[in-house]
């Protein structure tokens, strides 16, 4: 595992503590510091529900401190919005000052749960921004500690694969906008066509899987049933019922249409090792089969690992991940861009680049459109 050091931009763990409140149902986030700290996610957490206050740190309260401020934030967070939970997130600027946000709370005297994340972005990996907010939770009763452990396991387990073999892998990686979208369909459309087995994993993040499922769900529209088996982190009984509530939307859906899921490999949180199992189940069942596809954090589905020997197809919304799926073996590597933020919010399946070239494609094929490629 390289510990060299990181060139390229990484995310940061004030963005991660701010997510993990998204995820615990918090109704209020109020940063402490000024107002332009991790604006853009800040703006896309509200279009998911999450109001993020901050307390506009300035010149004076490096200074003299941000107590005042944050007491009176918080006021007026609980006039606005009558939260049940709150919670309020560090910055560098607060941290290393040495503000006392959990005294602030007290001193506020708001009357919803209220929760104190220390933290800051000097972290080198951002999964330390979710492990405080889950353990600020786990002290304020939020969590059990049965729940604590599992979810720091995993973000354990998310940080090795990254440095293993994801975005920091090396120290610096290019980014990338992957193969031809219409390149890459053609081809998995002549693996199709030629009656080709394939197995199709869906290992996705969280909210991203609202449109990595598309390109499943696009798969097995376009092939016959017995050609496609499915795989997928869509456990409805793990992890924090905001995510198993993503999961469960998503069945729904699918068995809308009649796609089922054959194995079940884990909960949306459970990624880092719901590839193994992926893997593992491939290696002993389905080692004859010609293709698969890999939807979500395909660098941690490790069939190079198990000796699998197949044409991979990788879909990924890392610039950063491309080049290491590619050094990976993983043939086709499809980069959906601006994933993250068109699935803040999201409802229900959302249609992805791939799936939707697949489609048409397919469409081509079957002479039902006239061709636009």
């Amino acid at each position: 595992m390289s510990e060299e050091m990181i060139l390229h931009p990484r995310p940061s763990a004030i963005v991660a503590a701010l997510y993990t409140l998204r995820d615990l149902d918090a109704d209020v986030a109020i940063l402490h510091g000024p107002t332009g700290c991790s604006f853009k996610h800040s703006r896309l957490l509200e279009e998911d529900g999450l109001h993020v206050l901050t307390t506009a740190m300035n010149e004076s309260n490096f200074v003299f401190g941000g107590h005042d401020s944050l007491v009176r934030v918080l006021k007026k967070a609980e006039e606005m919005f009558q939260p049940e939970l709150l919670g309020v997130v560090g910055t560098c600027s607060s941290m290393i000052i040495g503000e006392d946000m959990q005294q602030a709370i007290a001193d506020s005297e708001v009357g919803c749960k209220a929760i104190a994340v220390d933290v800051h972005a000097g972290y080198r990996d951002n999964t330390s921004g979710v492990i405080l907010t889950l353990e600020s939770a786990h002290k304020a009763g939020i969590i059990s500690g049965e729940e604590f452990e599992r979810q720091k396991k995993m973000l354990e387990a998310a940080t090795r694969i990254e440095k293993e073999v994801g975005a920091a892998s090396k120290s610096y990686i290019p980014p990338s906008k992957g193969d031809s979208k219409i390149d890459v369909a053609n081809r998995l459309l002549e693996l199709i066509g030629a009656s080709k087995k394939g197995v199709c994993v869906l290992n996705a993040k969280k909210e991203t899987a609202f449109m990595f499922v598309d390109i499943l769900r696009a798969v097995n529209r376009v092939a016959a049933p017995a050609q496609i088996v499915n795989m997928a982190n869509l456990d409805t009984k793990v992890g924090l019922r905001k995510i198993r509530g993503y999961a469960e939307t998503i069945l729904d859906e699918l068995a809308s249409e009649s796609i089922a899921i054959d194995h079940m490999i884990g909960g949306l949180d459970e990624y880092p090792v719901a590839g193994v199992k992926a893997a593992v189940l491939i290696k002993d069942l389905y080692s004859d089969y010609d293709f698969a596809v890999l939807l979500g954090i395909s660098h941690a589905v490790p069939l190079e690992k198990y000796g699998i020997k197949t044409e991979i197809f990788s879909v990924t919304n890392g610039p950063r991940t491309v080049e290491p799926l590619k050094w990976l073996g993983h043939e086709h590597v499809v980069l959906e861009i601006d994933l993250h933020p068109k699935t803040m919010g999201a409802t229900g399946i959302i249609s992805s680049d791939f799936g939707d070239a697949l489609e048409k494609l397919d469409a081509v094929k079957k002479g039902l459109v006239n061709s636009r490629y």
